[in-house]
């Protein structure tokens, strides 16, 4: 049997559960999810995971020296991590699941932003799988990458005014946002590269970081991580509001010598939460599945 540890139980770490129910009923795989707050978890339907909290978690891995530091002694008993819990979080708990030598099923793409996060998550020796999240296509351009075949890469993503709302807007650019009415089409509030985004739409920046991943390329002597960085700089971002849109619809567009490429995903809401793409859960399962077949 395959024990899997969770870090987060919202939204994706739910649905992934939902997911993975024909593993649980036929008994090759066991699922904990771990939540800052088990208090809040009460009443809510578990999907066949044990929802535990860090002291909890202490008790299942028998390790009583367990404290709420982040470290490789919290992942002891399980086979394989997975994070869905956001990107404050998988750089907080990410690069200690890796030090542990678990392989570490990335859900928070955007944490790979932060430059010590970065070194953290690639450091080793436990090995890193990134998740497309709620995008797809990224298998092409990822050879086309690799061949040195692109010279432009770009994102364009559009979502539903209101949710774009952030603390950091003034009064005038919230209230053009909330007004915004579907006949007036859709509205650009950022352009840039991904890691300009994650400083103004963190919520928003998975996805763009993973187009950055794979299209990182391939270079002699130059790690994961610098080229990472790189690729980061690279990738355009488009990031649009669009009044009544209950579908997150991204556009991919790159080129070069490899072609030309387009790809158009609107992907459906999460059944656990209409503020999140269901895609996203899905790739979380298909890769976990991938990384527990060999």
């Amino acid at each position: 049997m395959t024990s899997v540890l969770l870090l987060g139980f919202g939204a994706i770490g739910r649905h992934v559960a939902q997911l993975l129910s024909p593993e649980l009923a036929a008994g090759t795989l066991s699922l904990t999810a771990l939540v800052s707050d088990r208090a809040k978890h009460d009443g809510r339907p578990n999907h066949g995971a044990e929802v535990v909290d860090l002291p909890g978690l202490a008790r299942l891995a028998g390790r009583a020296d367990i404290d709420t530091s982040p470290s490789p002694r919290m992942f002891d008993g399980f086979d394989v991590i997975v994070e869905c819990a956001g990107v404050p979080a998988a750089a907080q708990l990410g690069p200690s699941a890796i030090a542990s030598g678990r392989p570490l099923v990335l859900t928070s793409v955007g944490a790979l932003a932060a430059p010590e996060a970065r070194a953290g998550l690639l450091a080793g020796p436990g090995r890193l799988h990134v998740t497309n999240g709620a995008i797809g296509g990224l298998d092409v351009l990822e050879a086309a990458a690799q061949a040195d075949g692109l010279d432009t890469v770009e994102i364009t993503t559009s979502k539903e005014a209101s949710g774009l709302i952030r603390p950091w807007m003034s009064e005038t650019e919230a209230a053009r946002l909330r007004d915004l009415r579907p006949e007036d089409g859709p509205l650009t509030v950022f352009t840039g590269n991904p890691a300009e985004a994650i400083e103004k739409f963190p919520a928003n920046v998975n996805i763009a970081v993973a187009l950055a991943w794979a299209t990182r390329g391939l270079s002699a002597g130059t790690s994961d991580a610098d080229m990472l960085g790189a690729s980061l700089e690279r990738v355009q971002v488009v990031l649009q509001a669009v009044a009544g849109q209950t579908q997150s619809a991204h556009r991919i567009r790159a080129a070069g010598s490899a072609g030309e490429f387009t790809f158009d995903i609107r992907s459906t809401p999460s059944p656990e939460n209409p503020a999140t793409s269901g895609l996203t859960a899905l790739s979380v399962t298909r890769t976990l599945r991938n990384v527990i077949a060999g």
